[in-house]
């Protein structure tokens, strides 16, 4: 692993975004002019990260199963001071098990010795969680969820951009399991110019007030930040919680 970038990326292909529809669909014209059709994977409504007209990075595929060959990676936003903010939705995950697997990420570092994906757990296992740490047999396991974030105001970085019963539900699960485990909620900022986090009440007054009641009762908060540029993600370190 590259000392300074904890993913690295493909080559890229740079471009200007035409227009995003049918929610997983990008139209960009790239820089030598061909017109292509991306896939977005990011099923939110993309608010304030989804400009046209604006310069976007794409990666390229040879698997001869894929419809699409092409994904939006990520966009650059900013008009005096340019950022990268991070569009593919199936990188986060991708990334933190790399920053857990080798312990980068201070506040849970040296608590477990082992990274599982996709636990299934909860009333009759029907739920499942991003990840699950597990250390010695007298340390709590750690049940960690992920979840992106690209939504700003200013230099606050707010989650989430639409109502989510899905966001509701985890948060209530992690809740629950304050008594057997360590419950973390990890927000993913995919962007460097936030050093604030908060709920975004506006967008899902519920999801706020469950935020309040996790942290009220022992779910620990990770709001981590991180650089996103053509070469590769980097990570900062953790935002500030507001509001």
């Amino acid at each position: 692993m590259n000392n300074s970038y904890l993913y690295q990326y493909p080559p890229l292909k740079s471009g200007i975004l035409l227009k995003r529809y049918k929610r997983f669909l990008a139209d960009i014209q790239l820089d030598s002019g061909e017109v292509i059709t991306a896939h977005c994977a990011n099923t939110g409504p993309m608010i304030g990260v989804c400009e046209a007209g604006k310069k976007v990075q794409v990666s390229h595929s040879d698997n001869p199963k894929r419809k699409l060959a092409h994904s939006w990676e990520m966009i650059e936003l900013g008009e005096k001071e340019k950022v990268w903010v991070g569009i593919n939705t199936a990188l986060p995950n991708k990334i933190i098990k790399i920053a857990l697997e080798n312990n980068l990420i201070p506040e849970l570092a040296g608590q477990y010795d082992t990274v599982k994906s996709e636990v299934k757990f909860g009333q009759d296992n029907k739920s499942r969680i991003d990840f699950v740490l597990t250390g010695k047999e007298n340390q709590k396991p750690i049940y960690l969820e992920v979840k992106n974030t690209t939504l700003t105001h200013n230099n606050i970085a707010l989650f989430p951009d639409t109502e989510t019963t899905r966001g509701q539900k985890h948060l209530r699960e992690l809740i629950a399991l304050c008594d057997e485990a360590i419950p973390v909620m990890l927000y993913f900022i995919n962007r460097s110019d936030c050093d604030l986090f908060a709920p975004a009440r506006k967008f899902d007054p519920k999801y706020g007030e469950l935020f309040d009641e996790a942290r009220e009762k022992g779910v620990k908060i990770l709001p981590c930040r991180f650089d996103i540029s053509p070469e590769g993600v980097k990570y900062l370190g953790l935002a500030h919680i507001s509001g």
